[in-house]
């Protein structure tokens, strides 16, 4: 069933008024039972309140019939004095200079760590890497361009570094790609 609500009439806003024809809901009867329950429970536990409220008088008078023997008094310090001094027991002293102590060192190799370098560009002409190496100095960081012969003949290369550390290389590399020069690689320096 399909109900066309475009069409339909508003409703209007005034209250309705109830049906005169409609039964009228019966009267809901008072709980009896359940009153009468409310109530012996509150009866029960008024009444247990009231058991226990001397319990508490007759366990202290059982303890004060027992005699306890009286501790006796602790002499008087003086609270300004100090406790006694401790005995000295090192013994280390005496242990450490009969012990020998053997330290494992790693080998260093005989090969030197190099340093990073970074190439930024490399051109076929020596003009193209003189205009890369001015924009880098205008980010404040120092290019050389290399000469370099090659299988497939002379290339002009922009390196920056010596770098002592990859992290060095890699924050000033990212100065440039903020600057917009991008496809700088980090290189282990060859001299």
């Amino acid at each position: 069933m399909t109900r066309d609500y475009a069409n339909r009439k508003p409703r209007s806003t005034k209250p309705r008024k109830p049906r005169s024809n409609s039964k009228a809901a019966p009267k809901k009867r008072f709980p009896v039972v359940v009153a009468a329950i409310a109530l012996l429970g509150l009866a029960g536990f008024g009444y247990f309140l009231w058991s226990i409220t001397g319990s508490s008088d007759q366990a202290e008078v059982v303890e004060t019939q027992v005699e306890q023997p009286k501790p006796k008094p602790a002499p008087k310090k003086d609270p300004d004095a100090l406790p006694p001094k401790p005995k000295d027991e090192w013994t280390y002293q005496t242990e450490l200079e009969n012990k020998q102590v053997e330290v494992d060192l790693p080998e260093q190799s005989t090969a030197p760590t190099r340093p990073y370098q970074m190439q930024c560009a490399s051109f076929r002409v020596e003009s193209q890497a003189d205009e890369m190496k001015a924009m880098i100095a205008f980010q404040g960081l120092t290019a050389q361009v290399r000469k370099v012969q090659g299988s497939s003949g002379t290339w002009y290369k922009v390196v920056l570094g010596p770098y002592d550390t990859k992290r060095a290389a890699e924050r000033q590399r990212h100065v440039l790609q903020r600057a917009g020069i991008n496809g700088c690689q980090i290189w282990f320096w060859e001299g």
